[in-house]
């Protein structure tokens, strides 16, 4: 495979090389749309329990009602690391949620989206407004066991990152995917990330040559210069 795009001072074996590569990239983008096709064409998974009730900024609300009228289709999910017994959240959590405040807009202007904790909705918002967070439907599940059921919580009490997706079907609400390849069995090389398509850090960092590295991980902050 070849482009039409040619950079100064660039050498023979430099585009020999990035040919190779461009097809490389090309059967990846092919093999990210055969994976999504395939997800889509799942069936869908069991009816949820109970219709959970959340705690949000203004009252309790269930997880039936964040279905919004004209969007029934589908509600994305994402159980955030920050349980009343952590003193910060989650800086990896927070990385990937720093950047979906900024696309949340875009994102529900077709679906539906939201971001739950275990924490009390009043420490929640309290971070969230430091953060600068603007977009993102904030939601707490203190009072109910929607994380334990859905993978966000271990038994022990440990808080896991976990997306999940909903979808109603005929009146009723089923579980419709989750990123399990958290639980799956480990891969030796394989770092533990399992939400790295919506997480644009990494995917930015593929495109160096320093990689991602394997000592590197986000933080609540950095020094500035």
């Amino acid at each position: 495979m070849n482009s039409n795009i040619r950079f100064p001072g660039e050498t023979d074996e430099y585009r020999t090389a990035r040919n190779e590569l461009l097809e490389a990239e090309a059967e990846l983008r092919r093999h990210v749309e055969s994976v999504a096709a395939k997800r889509r064409q799942m069936p869908v998974g069991g009816v949820i329990p109970e219709d959970y009730v959340f705690e949000s900024a203004n009252g309790n609300v269930r997880l039936s009602e964040l279905f919004a009228p004209g969007k029934d289709d589908s509600l994305v999910l994402y159980s955030y690391m920050y349980g009343p017994a952590m003193e910060t959240p989650c800086t990896s959590c927070t990385s990937m949620l720093d950047a979906l405040d900024g696309e949340a807009p875009h994102i529900s202007d077709k679906t539906n989206l939201a971001v739950v904790a275990r924490s009390p909705i009043a420490r929640i918002a309290d971070f969230a407004k430091n953060r600068g967070w603007r977009n993102l439907h904030l939601l707490s599940s203190a009072n109910n066991t929607y994380h334990r059921d859905y993978g966000g919580e271990t038994p022990e009490g440990d808080q896991m990152p976990m997306l999940n997706v909903f979808t109603k079907r005929n009146g009723r609400i089923h579980h419709f995917w989750g990123s399990e390849l958290l639980y799956a069995r480990s891969e030796k090389g394989q770092d533990g990330r399992h939400i790295d398509m919506i997480w644009p850090l990494w995917n930015v960092f593929d495109t160096t040559p320093e990689g991602r590295g394997k000592d590197w991980y986000p933080k609540l902050g950095y020094l500035r210069w």
